[in-house]
């Protein structure tokens, strides 16, 4: 059954759901690194950076939004939407925003929610005023490409690597 737009619903996460999703994001976003080919160390590296940049005081930088993804009042997953560049968060002159995350939780995939989720995450971009909306993924994660291609993104830039 496909999700209608009409029973998902983006919610702010609060303070408390906020610490709990920055320990579990960065956790998946690190064990992500490793099955792209980081070695540890350097997922490790990384969660720290994106977690200097973006979570100072472990608190959102300006222009950062992270939501709760409900679908009919269920906790379905997350998304966290933000500016590219460290700005107050206006998009400025079409600055470009990005997705820096987004999950929806097993239980509630194949669903649409996904979808749906991205058609709001492109609304709350315009809103802010940016002029385009990306996104990285991993190349294992066939799915997500397949949904990010059927709504119209395009490949801009590939990594490939080889163990030697």
């Amino acid at each position: 059954m496909a999700a209608e737009p009409a029973w998902i619903t983006l919610a702010p996460k609060t303070d408390e759901q906020l610490e709990r999703w920055l320990v579990e994001s960065m956790a998946e976003y690190e064990t992500a690194r490793i099955a792209a080919g980081d070695t540890p160390e350097q997922a490790v590296a990384a969660r720290k950076e994106s977690e200097a940049r973006f979570f100072p005081d472990r608190r959102p930088a300006a222009g950062q939004l992270i939501f709760t993804v409900l679908a009919d009042g269920d906790d379905a997953g997350w998304l966290w939407i933000g500016p590219w560049k460290d700005t107050d968060g206006d998009g400025g002159d079409g600055d470009p925003w990005w997705v820096w995350d987004i999950r929806v939780h097993d239980a509630f995939q194949r669903r649409g929610i996904g979808r749906a989720t991205m058609l709001e995450a492109e609304r709350i971009a315009r809103e802010h005023g940016a002029a385009s909306l990306g996104l990285n993924v991993f190349a294992y994660n066939v799915p997500a490409i397949r949904l990010y291609e059927s709504l119209g993104y395009l490949t801009t830039s590939l990594h490939m690597f080889k163990d030697v």
